[in-house]
């Protein structure tokens, strides 16, 4: 993101415009209805200027002389080629309402499609509220843009062309005055484009950063008001808010001025065409009523110059939210999987961990040289202080990250040589981090197992002291949880996870911290409760409560990056090593 004050160089706004005419393309049909529409509209108004040309001959010989008949058979005639324009017309801005509407919502799909494909590093890099902001702002900026201003654009060429061969053929002499005003104009627009496109890119980056501003300050409201820190939030909001309001404000203004700035040369040019026009006729060169009928030509000529200049700053937005749907397509999705690799096959659980490091920076490791052994069945303990890598480790058992050296295997299977579908639905995972979606609560604990039965939903639930909680519910099972879970507390929504994560036919669970919102007591049965349901399992647990992980079969503490020591609870505090020092430090 750039500096605030800083201009964004242009990017590479041919390539935005041919992919989404590859979009626009996907609808051949009905953009070539489109088009025939646009070109019967327009020509049927095009024929109106000659139509009144000839109404006002025929009444040029003064009252005496007027043919009433022809005056209304030209008036008519105008009557119905408007109206059957104007028909044309509503039914064209249906048509590109339509096309628009289906373009946008394929583009929504391949946003989302391919945040679905994305590793886990770009959410960690990545705020949130820029990414709903280029989902819903972005996308719907650009729906704004094709619905209008494409049929603007296309009318105004077919105007242009039209009125340009109209005065043609009525008078080449006043044509000459477009000779000096037309490239006034087009260099004028030229020149302000320049101008006015990153100004336009660094407002859709502003509200991004808006956007996501509030999204973080939204979802923490319990902390920053605990901490006292609404008005301290108030002050980065109002600087975030004045920030895109600059950049709306600077945008807006500069594009706005394209429009007068060509409107006065268009209203220049008329001038000019009205004192030629009134000579040519004292001269006798041209009729009065050719020269009305040049005049209007003349307005349909240069005032789809004016409209173009006045959308310029509507597709110059609509260009720059497109530029940031586009970038966010374009993000390298999770590398393939290797090309002879095959499924996972799992059959004891047995993790080894050889020689492995790895750093989210390649300068600077967090892991360094780990090895470990988990025994197919075991209970394997990570602790450590904050920072150690804890979490890491996880992430790469997960193949959320690759490590830079060094292998993980699973019953002797290299995790770079399978497929990471498989070696995922080999671990039950549940995150000191709760998520849980609008549903019940039956397809949230199901979420894993889709096949799962009542029973099948009700034992896990019982298993994670969660059942009771459950039937005190109003529709029990079947209570219909708001957006992540707003309607039970921290606590519960902890428990559902562990309760979706017992009932996953996984061969290995990882617990990151997923019992820090429940109290000791019910965290202890719960991992009694655990033991016995996940027998035969690997299970690694990331905790911090060392008492809760006193019967793991294995301790594996981490510190600076390294695996310090490793044993039963018993061996580590005979030992009087750094775990101890840990153990004795939370209870004393």
């Amino acid at each position: 993101m750039p500096p605030r004050g800083k201009i964004e160089r242009p990017q590479d706004r041919r390539g935005v415009i041919l992919r989404l005419l590859r979009y626009m393309m996907r609808y051949k049909g009905m953009l070539l209805l489109a088009v025939a529409l646009t070109v019967s509209s327009n020509l049927l108004q095009l024929v109106g200027p000659t139509l009144c040309g000839l109404a006002i001959d025929a009444v040029e010989g003064g009252p005496g002389h007027v043919d009433f008949a022809r005056v209304f058979l030209y008036a008519g005639w105008m009557v119905a080629f408007y109206a059957a324009s104007s028909v044309l017309s509503f039914a064209l801005s249906l048509l590109m309402i339509r096309i628009s509407q289906r373009i946008t919502r394929q583009m929504r799909k391949d946003v989302f499609d391919r945040l679905m494909e994305l590793p886990v590093s770009y959410f960690d890099r990545t705020q949130t509220g820029d990414i709903l902001s280029r989902i819903s702002y972005d996308i719907d900026t650009v729906n704004a843009s094709l619905s209008s201003d494409l049929v603007q654009i296309l009318t105004s060429l077919i105007t242009v062309v039209g009125a340009l061969l109209m005065m043609i053929r009525l008078s080449p002499k006043l044509v000459l005055v477009f000779c000096v005003t037309v490239p006034a104009s087009i260099l004028l627009t030229r020149y302000m484009t320049g101008k006015v496109r990153p100004l336009f890119r660094r407002r859709s980056a502003s509200l991004g950063e808006l956007n996501a501003f509030v999204e973080e300050m939204v979802s923490g409201q319990r902390t920053l008001r605990a901490y006292r820190r609404e008005q301290n939030v108030q002050a980065r909001f109002a600087e975030k808010n004045e920030d895109a309001v600059q950049s709306y404000y600077r945008a807006e203004y500069y594009g706005s001025m394209v429009g007068p700035c060509v409107n006065l040369i268009n209203n220049i040019s008329l001038s000019l065409i009205s004192v030629m026009g009134a000579l040519l006729y004292l001269a006798g060169g041209i009729t009065l009523g050719n020269v009305s009928s040049f005049v209007l030509y003349s307005r349909k000529f240069s005032g789809p110059i004016n409209e173009a200049a006045n959308i310029l700053s509507e597709l110059q937005s609509a260009c720059a939210a497109a530029e940031r749907v586009f970038r966010l397509i374009d993000e390298p999705q999770e590398p393939a999987d290797a090309q002879n690799a095959w499924p996972l096959r799992c059959e004891q659980g047995e993790v080894r961990v050889k020689d492995l490091s790895f750093g989210y920076d390649r300068d600077r490791l967090i892991l360094k040289n780990v090895n470990l052994v988990a025994k197919p069945g075991s209970l394997v303990a990570i602790v450590g202080p904050t920072g150690a890598g804890k979490t890491t480790l996880i992430n790469l058992l997960m193949r959320f990250y690759d490590p830079q050296q060094g292998a993980i295997e699973i019953d002797g299977q290299n995790t770079r040589d399978v497929t990471r579908k498989s070696l995922r639905g080999a671990f039950a995972m549940v995150l000191q981090e709760t998520w849980l979606f609008g549903g019940t609560i039956y397809e949230n604990i199901a979420y894993g197992a889709g096949s799962a039965t009542r029973e099948q939903v009700v034992a896990a639930a019982k298993a994670a002291h969660i059942h009771g909680a459950i039937m005190q519910l109003p529709q029990g099972y079947d209570t219909v949880l708001r957006e992540d879970g707003g309607n039970i507390s921290k606590g519960q929504k902890q428990l559902l996870t562990i309760a979706r994560a017992m009932l996953q036919s996984a061969h290995m669970l990882i617990l990151d911290e997923a019992t820090s919102n429940v109290d000791t007591r019910t965290e202890k049965r719960i991992q009694a409760a655990m033991r016995s349901l996940m027998q035969d399992k690997t299970c690694f647990v990331i905790a911090h409560r060392l008492s809760t992980i006193t019967s793991a079969d294995v301790i594996l503490v981490v510190r600076d990056g390294n695996i310090v020591e490793q044993g039963s609870h018993e061996e580590l505090m005979r030992r009087g090593g750094f775990y101890a020092e840990l153990y004795r430090a939370q209870f004393q």
